[in-house]
């Protein structure tokens, strides 16, 4: 960004004011004056004339100073939402001092979250990495004893569960690369609960499954919408549910759906902790604790947000999309 004298927005504006003020008086003043002496007709089209050109100036100016710096800005926080990942166009007209600052805090906040992001990325394609070798190694030496044949019982049931434990390392790998994917992946389009209906009801046979609001428009396509309603639906059937609401409703500028389940619920103490990554209750049934997490990170890539809903009996979660 160039470091130049910027009018501030005070400025711009008064002075806009002000000439098309001076603009009104004078051309009252000149066509008294010049009237009579040029004749009022052409008087009037003379004035005419150079208070257009006049104005057409002071419009250039404030188009300039104040809208292509803000279409600018405009064009750039669009780009850093739909492509985070692609290199970014900085704005490149600034107008006034206060534009200028705030063009300069919206670009050191998208570097900010593009590194931020990148970091995460990197840390969790690092660690992946370097846990994938001993995992395998791992699961190489319990095959190698098992297929010895001469361990006892119990050296076997030790070897079964260090296999065990390999199993569920290789599945928090899985679920880690996962959840940091959910941060960066967009799934733009529009989809409705409806267009879902025949694949989820495939997917989860045992569960009945009710649709409200079927035909709202949701703002994100079928397959990001399908990988939130799936996690979910897969959570309320391991708790035991048998029936699962789902409804869509627009709301001002949100559209809210959400999903009640007749399951065992979530407990007081779970609540504030379920979005928590690797949290889970079910450790020991091969539970991760990154289902909700990939949810909430899949969401909020695209200007969404889940809670969950306290109730008395069963589970229940809130989806709010912003929608223009």
């Amino acid at each position: 960004m160039k470091d130049k004298w910027r009018p501030s927005l005070a400025f711009v504006l008064g002075g806009a004011l002000c000439g098309t003020l001076a603009l009104s008086l004078t051309g009252l003043v000149a066509f008294r004056y010049l009237g009579p002496a040029i004749g009022y007709e052409k008087a009037a089209i003379l004035l005419s004339i150079l208070i257009t050109g006049a104005t057409s100036v002071l419009g250039w100016m404030l188009i300039r100073l104040l809208l292509r710096p803000i279409a600018e800005l405009e064009r750039f926080a669009t780009q850093v939402r739909a492509t985070p990942a692609d290199p970014l166009t900085p704005p490149a007209h600034f107008g006034t001092r206060e534009l200028q600052v705030t063009a300069q805090s919206v670009i050191d906040m998208a570097d900010t979250l593009r590194n931020r992001e990148t970091t995460i990325r990197s840390y969790s394609d690092h660690v992946t990495h370097e846990l994938k070798t001993p995992v395998a190694a791992l699961q190489a030496a319990t095959e190698l004893l098992r297929d010895g044949g001469t361990l006892a019982v119990e050296d076997l049931a030790l070897v079964d569960q260090i296999a065990g434990a390999g199993a569920q390392m290789e599945q928090q790998i899985e679920a880690m690369r996962q959840a940091a994917r959910a941060r960066e992946m967009r799934h733009d389009g529009v989809s409705t609960l409806e267009q879902l209906r025949s694949a989820l009801s495939g997917d989860f046979p045992s569960l009945d499954l009710r649709i409200e609001g079927g035909d709202v428009m949701i703002p994100i396509s079928q397959q990001g919408l399908g990988i939130v309603l799936r996690h979910l639906l897969g959570n309320a059937l391991g708790h035991e549910a048998t029936t699962v609401q789902l409804s869509a409703q627009k709301k001002d500028a949100r559209v809210d759906v959400v999903l009640e389940d007749n399951g065992r619920g979530v407990s007081p103490g779970n609540a504030t902790r379920i979005f928590d990554p690797f949290f889970t209750t079910k450790r020991e049934q091969g539970g991760t604790g990154m289902g909700l997490s990939i949810v909430r990170n899949t969401l909020r890539a695209h200007g969404a947000d889940i809670s969950n809903l306290p109730r008395s009996q069963g589970a229940a979660f809130l989806i709010s999309f912003e929608v223009e």
